[in-house]
């Protein structure tokens, strides 16, 4: 953990303004050259505050004014009372600008705040790209096949289970359309996912809108930096809509934020929550990236998992939610391995991550299919949530968040590791209930 000083206090202007050093030295190990607009960031809030300080000292000037003139008018000198009602006016009038001056001085401040990154927990490796990031733990083995085996394509084309071709004439490249077999294993694997998260590991739970507001985005971090991958809606013709709601990137956007701007009881913490819902992400097809199949796509379903706590226990949850998520995989028989992200590859709101990666034989490679990250209190002051301690004090939780896990590449490693030699795709006894039988044929 922490010192208690770090603690509680990330992004927080106030503890920018007194270890500079520190955010500077966190916000280096990602990488991305962030640390250099701290003194800019610094600069505008010492502006700010000497700006408000100014207001201040005008204000309690006119104010004494203000009285001068009340005991001038009861002495019947009103030309002097005139003279210091000029004074009061011309006051406010230099009040009025430097307001103004401290409010800009505030927005660019805050502009830059939103846009820096969280800073990387002390625990996590320092690197650059996924090529630094360490193995924790391999769960399985790679299965063998003494036939060559298929790649997910393949199979969902010989066993009808996607429509690749007429996915895309709806909606366009990177679209899936499910058909039969197909469509309900997905169906049965997000009520898989449901169900063992709530019966067994203690979640909650919800279904949440699926287009949420631009406060939800920023509250999470996907704003301002991933505008650009969003899918933004308009109402209609409404041409003045457009960008006041997206469509949900993932859950954790709108059940993160289910309590913003709330102060909670302390013994209503931990909350746990999962929700089922599609995703959509307008960079998945991006130029370059191959989007054949169905590794990388527009929409695909998930279940979320997400966790207030108290920053006191947040790195304890943390490892209970990869425990959670792999617990998926080993129900479903599927070889994968757990990865500590370094701070160089760790998303933007992540204080530490981890990525479970599970082994698709067709593709011959892991697939990421769950990214588990405590934020610490870093989301937590973006939509101003917090808790009241029993002490009376308040708190900003942490908010944790974990994919419990991500379709379609569940789907793509389960068809691709339990092909038949004849073609056909065993179903792992923990789903066959949900799909109701223990194969699917050609």
């Amino acid at each position: 953990m922490r010192t208690a000083s770090y603690n509680d206090s990330m992004l927080d202007i106030k503890w920018i303004r007194e270890q500079p050093d520190l955010v500077r030295q966190r916000l280096a190990t990602r990488g991305a050259g962030d640390e250099a607009r701290i003194d800019e960031l610094i600069g505008l809030d010492e502006q700010r505050r000497k700006l408000l300080a100014e207001v201040e000292g005008l204000k309690a000037q006119r104010n004494r004014v203000s009285k001068e003139i009340g005991a001038l008018m009861a002495q019947k000198k009103s030309e002097e009372a005139e003279a210091k009602k000029k004074e009061t006016r011309e006051l406010g009038d230099k009040i009025s600008e430097l307001d103004k001056q401290a409010a800009a001085a505030e927005a660019a401040r805050d502009q830059i705040l939103l846009s820096l990154p969280n800073l990387p927990h002390e625990s996590v490796p320092i690197g650059k790209t996924a090529a630094d990031n360490p193995v924790m733990r391999t769960w399985g083995e790679k299965p063998v096949f003494a036939f060559k085996p298929k790649s997910h394509v393949e199979l969902c084309e010989s066993l009808k289970l996607v429509d690749f071709a007429r996915g895309a004439k709806l909606s366009g490249s990177g679209f899936l359309l499910y058909t039969n077999w197909g469509a309900r294993l997905e169906r049965a694997l997000i009520q898989f996912l449901l169900d063992l998260h709530t019966t067994q590991h203690g979640y909650t739970e919800v279904s949440p809108p699926y287009i949420v507001s631009r406060d939800c985005m920023v509250g999470v971090g996907q704003f301002p930096k991933f505008v650009d991958q969003a899918y933004a809606v308009r109402e209609g013709e409404d041409a003045s809509t457009l960008g006041a709601l997206y469509l949900l990137p993932t859950a954790e956007a709108p059940v993160a934020n289910i309590h913003r701007e709330e102060i909670l009881p302390e013994r209503q913490l931990p909350i746990y929550y999962c929700a089922y819902s599609p995703c959509f992400r307008a960079e998945a097809g991006a130029a370059g990236v191959g989007t054949r199949g169905m590794i990388r796509v527009h929409q695909f379903d998930k279940v979320e998992l997400i966790k207030i706590v108290k920053p006191e226990t947040g790195y304890d949850e943390l490892e209970r939610l990869v425990g959670n998520a792999e617990r998926v995989l080993q129900a479903l028989e599927l070889h994968y391995h757990v990865i500590q992200l370094c701070t160089g590859d760790m998303g933007f709101a992540s204080a530490k991550t981890y990525d479970i990666e599970v082994w698709a034989p067709g593709q011959g490679q892991y697939l990421e299919v769950s990214s588990c990250s405590n934020c610490e209190d870093f989301q937590a002051r973006r939509m101003s949530l917090r808790f009241k301690s029993e002490a009376g004090e308040n708190r900003f939780p942490h908010i944790l968040n974990g994919s419990g896990t991500a379709l379609a590449r569940l789907f793509v490693a389960l068809v691709e590791t339990h092909q038949q030699p004849d073609g056909s795709v065993t179903i792992p006894a923990a789903l066959q209930p949900y799909l109701k039988t223990d194969r699917i044929k050609p």
